[in-house]
């Protein structure tokens, strides 16, 4: 299911995922979800690669270098559940100030902070996109699809590379990522028709309603945690 939303509208994947993963076996996280992360943009770079914004995308993994460090120090030190909650109430006032406005301005200080805020919540609880899904909003669907992939494959892999070092990725976690890849490409291969649904002038609608369903996941699993 985490596939079929991010195949449709540029993620959400961490957003079905992550939670039930944390629920079901915590012991993995962050590095089972990441495993993940850094498959599905693969293929979608494999059939919308001309959409990349790659001048953005270099503001954006600007940003995202130091927030994934300052996101594995959370790992360590801070509990990833009050993060959580107070990234799901940030990310729930974004929505809404995007919702009122015509769309978030996509300069080089707002890309280079989506990536910076990525960073810290995608290393620390696996939820990365909305930051980068609402600066890009107001983009057409290739565009918004094609770039997040991108920012999300290194993203992934950079966040990998750090719990390695912080020794935060266990050899279980890899083998849990693994074992849900095939269902990953099912999904991913299931959203062809939503995909084309929203490519009709409903994109950024559904940018909005997912951001809006992470903050609220962020939210109560910091609250039921």
């Amino acid at each position: 299911m985490g596939a079929v939303v991010q195949g449709a509208v540029g993620f959400g994947l961490g957003l079905v995922a992550a939670p039930v993963i944390a629920m079901l076996e915590p012991s993995v996280m962050p590095g089972a979800i990441q495993v993940v992360n850094v498959t599905l943009p693969l293929l979608t770079i494999l059939g919308e690669w001309r959409g990349v914004d790659w001048r953005g995308l270099g503001f954006a993994v600007l940003g995202r270098v130091p927030g994934s460090l300052l996101g594995g120090l959370v790992v360590v030190y801070v509990s990833t559940r009050t993060l959580g909650v107070l990234v799901g109430v940030m990310v729930l006032l974004a929505v809404a100030l995007t919702a009122w406005a015509a769309a978030v301005p996509r300069n080089r200080a707002t890309i280079t902070g989506a990536g910076f805020v990525s960073g810290i919540t995608g290393t620390a609880t696996g939820i990365g996109g909305p930051p980068m899904a609402l600066v890009y909003s107001g983009a057409k669907g290739p565009q918004i699809r094609a770039t997040l992939a991108v920012f999300f494959l290194l993203s992934a892999a950079q966040s990998l590379a750090v719990l390695a070092a912080l020794d935060r990725l266990p050899a279980r976690s890899l083998v849990f990522g693994a074992t849900l890849l095939p269902f990953l490409v099912a999904g991913f291969l299931a959203s062809g028709p939503l995909r084309r649904h929203l490519d009709g002038g409903r994109i950024r609608t559904g940018i909005l309603c997912v951001a809006a369903l992470s903050a609220l996941t962020l939210i109560l699993h910091g609250n039921l945690g």
